[in-house]
């Protein structure tokens, strides 16, 4: 473990190493990108990121390509949408394994009971609940809906 303390972090540094000695370019090269979001976002925040952090910046990472993703594929260039596709798998190897529909909806249930929300202006209160357990562990606009259509249900 390195000295900050981040158990991710010290994975992905030394995948970076396990990739330059397999001559890996195109996965060191991802992986040297992440690493250097990561150090800027440290640089930045004058601060060690913790593996939420991480988890939460890669999230982040892999919103980008999927977008980007969209956008290639509809424009029809599939040289550059292959790349921004095995660099999503590189990203996403990384994150937590994702939540069932289930449990997210169990999860929601949940939060919505401890903090008794009961119409759509306790929204906020609802996800920020949520966010910690489930960034990166599934679509957050995807929960966010779920959770509207929920309170819509209670307050009707």
């Amino acid at each position: 473990m390195i000295a900050d303390g981040s158990p991710l972090k010290a994975r992905l540094q030394e995948e970076v190493k396990i990739a330059m000695r397999a001559k890996d370019k195109a996965r060191l090269g991802i992986l040297r990108m992440v690493m250097a979001a990561l150090k800027q976002f440290e640089v930045d925040t004058r601060k060690p990121l913790d593996d939420a952090q991480i988890i939460a910046l890669l999230d982040k990472m892999l919103k980008q390509r999927r977008e980007s993703l969209a956008q290639y594929e509809a424009a029809g260039r599939t040289d550059l949408a292959e790349k921004e596709r095995f660099e999503e798998e590189v990203i996403q190897s990384y994150m937590p394994t994702p939540l069932s529909e289930v449990e997210v909806e169990q999860l929601i249930e949940e939060a919505i009971s401890q903090c008794q929300a009961t119409t759509a202006r306790d929204m906020g209160k609802v996800m920020a609940l949520l966010k910690p357990n489930l960034q990166g562990r599934a679509d957050m606009a995807v929960v966010s809906a779920k959770v509207k259509a929920r309170l819509a249900a209670i307050s009707s």
